[in-house]
């Protein structure tokens, strides 16, 4: 989206009830992008004011300092974005649910935390939008899964789609599969990171310099990834097309294959998706003593 795009959430107040890095990243993109008005755009936290006057400073956000100021902005916002950590859910959402109008979206960048649950919480169909993000988001190349209650009308459903696709790419799935979302973007940068670690210390041992490693595996990462998204040609096909017979590359493919590691792969993926589910159950119950 350009700045030039007419945005409908320019004319939504948007408050950030959390303001950690995910928070931020949301915050930039849709103040650099033109997508909302920073001055429409409230933030607060538990108790770091100074992390909200640097949000201020930085894009010219309103910061909601006081008791009062954050009731106000949790009361009369458009949509409410919660930021805040998976432990801290229950006890936020309790406090939220007398602030509350009906018309009023919950946009949730909580892991784990379901529909259902923030329902019961709110003891509303409050109209909740579920989100997956992940950390590229800070630097306008984030993939987000999106899952909608019922309760969403068709215009906040595009509200959050603009929010979202001003800090990279944004795709609707079931929010059953939110789970494999984390597993396949959520938590997958640390899987590039690590192997880029894994990389850039085979060519120090082999005897490159640190810095000519790191920059060497920085851009074989880059350009590989670019060279997906630009062709649209399947992984696979590239791989095959960079490996000759006998050559150095299926030396080490057939290496990383023999050591296991597409299962190693996929047997992560599966256990990151059932973490994410046993962080929502975690909540779930503690939200049924309450």
């Amino acid at each position: 989206m350009t700045k030039q795009t007419v945005s409908r959430l320019k004319d939504k107040t948007i408050v950030f009830y959390g303001a950690g890095s995910m928070a931020e990243a949301i915050i930039r993109g849709i103040v650099e992008t033109g997508v909302a008005t920073p001055a429409n755009i409230k933030v607060l936290n538990r108790s770091n004011g100074d992390r909200l006057i640097e949000l201020q400073q930085k894009y010219g956000v309103v910061p909601a300092l006081t008791p009062e100021q954050k009731n106000a902005a949790l009361a009369e916002s458009d949509l409410v974005v919660l930021g805040i950590k998976p432990k801290d859910s229950v006890t936020a959402l309790l406090a939220l649910k007398p602030l509350l109008r009906p018309e009023q979206q919950i946009v949730s960048l909580v892991a784990g935390l379901s529909i259902q649950t923030m329902h019961q919480l709110l003891e509303t169909e409050q109209p909740i939008i579920r989100t997956m993000p992940n950390t590229s988001s800070s630097i306008g190349l984030g993939a987000t899964g999106i899952s909608f209650s019922g309760s969403v009308p068709e215009d906040g459903r595009s509200l959050a789609l603009e929010m979202f696709g001003a800090i990279g790419l944004a795709t609707v799935v079931e929010e059953s599969l939110l789970q494999t979302v984390t597993a396949v973007s959520g938590s997958g940068p640390a899987y590039i990171y690590f192997m880029m670690e894994s990389m850039i210390s085979a060519g120090i041992a082999q005897g490159l310099a640190p810095e000519a490693a790191r920059e060497l595996v920085v851009q074989t990462v880059r350009g590989a990834a670019e060279m997906v998204r630009l062709t649209g040609e399947d992984p696979a096909d590239l791989r095959r097309k960079v490996t000759s017979p006998n050559g150095t590359t299926q030396a080490a493919i057939e290496t990383l294959d023999r050591l296991g590691f597409p299962g190693a792969v996929r047997q992560a993926m599966d256990r990151c998706a059932e973490r994410s589910e046993e962080m929502g159950r975690a909540i779930a119950d503690e939200a049924l003593t309450r």
